[in-house]
């Protein structure tokens, strides 16, 4: 008697500490917010692309620029190269940014001004800066390192109806904060498909900087999708900057020499 006593203490006992465990960390098996993350950037990655796109650039008086580009992007010896040219409006056709994507180490990028007819090494200094007199930074032209940052599962939310998983990504140190141009950020991730719909950005000091909004993904191959809607808005300034896809091609198959420095004149 004392003997199924005690059994039944330790089966008790044995419940509660797989409660407990699954109650803190969201389950003993589940997914950290690194792997969140990780997943969520994968989802959207794909080698070869080409894309045609529309940035509109509004301040908080509702005035308006409108600008049209080209997005070039391939793959070479594990580096993910992405070329973009300025096709209009006048005063900025012919501008040209390169970009070498690392999975291990700070990217590169080159700058072409045709007022300089000078190609120019962006600094990492400059890549949290406004890319183009946009909203957008030279460092949201690429995806951030994954190891570059320390990721902490924040929660639950429902955002637009979605259930998401709340993760916190912050920079290891202060200078891949001053990089990005951003302390942290914190994104929700839907969990059915892994697809981030609202990241929020803080500055230096902490406070809440710009949020970017990304919708109208669409599924461009068979395990990954593209945001065609990306919205990006200042509220410190109220400006807002948003970016269209107006036309994507994939599986291109382009010419490395073709996302080399000396090509972008």
């Amino acid at each position: 008697m004392k003997q199924n006593k005690n059994r039944r203490k330790n089966i008790f006992a044995a419940v509660v500490t797989i409660l407990l465990l699954f109650s803190a960390g969201g389950g003993l098996f589940a997914q950290s917010a690194s792997e969140i993350s990780k997943k969520s950037a994968d989802i959207i990655d794909f080698v070869s692309m080409e894309m045609d796109l529309t940035i509109i650039i509004r301040d908080a008086r509702g005035s308006e620029r409108v600008r049209q580009l080209t997005m070039s992007s391939g793959l070479f010896n594990g580096v993910n190269k992405t070329l973009i040219r300025f096709m209009a409006p006048s005063d900025v056709k012919g501008t040209a940014l390169l970009i070498y994507d690392y999975q291990d180490k700070e990217d590169d990028m080159w700058i072409y001004m045709p007022a300089l007819k000078k190609v120019r090494r962006i600094i990492s200094s400059e890549r949290g800066k406004s890319f183009m007199g946009s909203e957008f930074t030279n460092a949201d032209m690429s995806k951030p390192n994954h190891i570059d940052f320390n990721y902490t599962l924040i929660g639950s939310a429902t955002y637009e109806g979605k259930e998401c998983w709340v993760v916190e990504a912050e920079g290891k140190d202060q200078n891949i904060k001053r990089s990005n141009g951003y302390s942290k950020s914190i994104s929700y991730i839907e969990k059915d498909t892994y697809l981030c719909y609202k990241t929020e950005y803080y500055n230096m000091a902490g406070d809440l900087h710009r949020i970017r909004i990304t919708s109208d993904y669409k599924n461009v191959t068979k395990s990954s999708y593209f945001a065609y809607s990306t919205t990006m808005e200042n509220v410190k300034n109220g400006r807002i900057s948003e970016m269209k896809v107006n036309k994507m091609d994939t599986g291109k198959n382009f010419r490395e020499d073709m996302f080399s420095p000396n090509a972008l004149q």
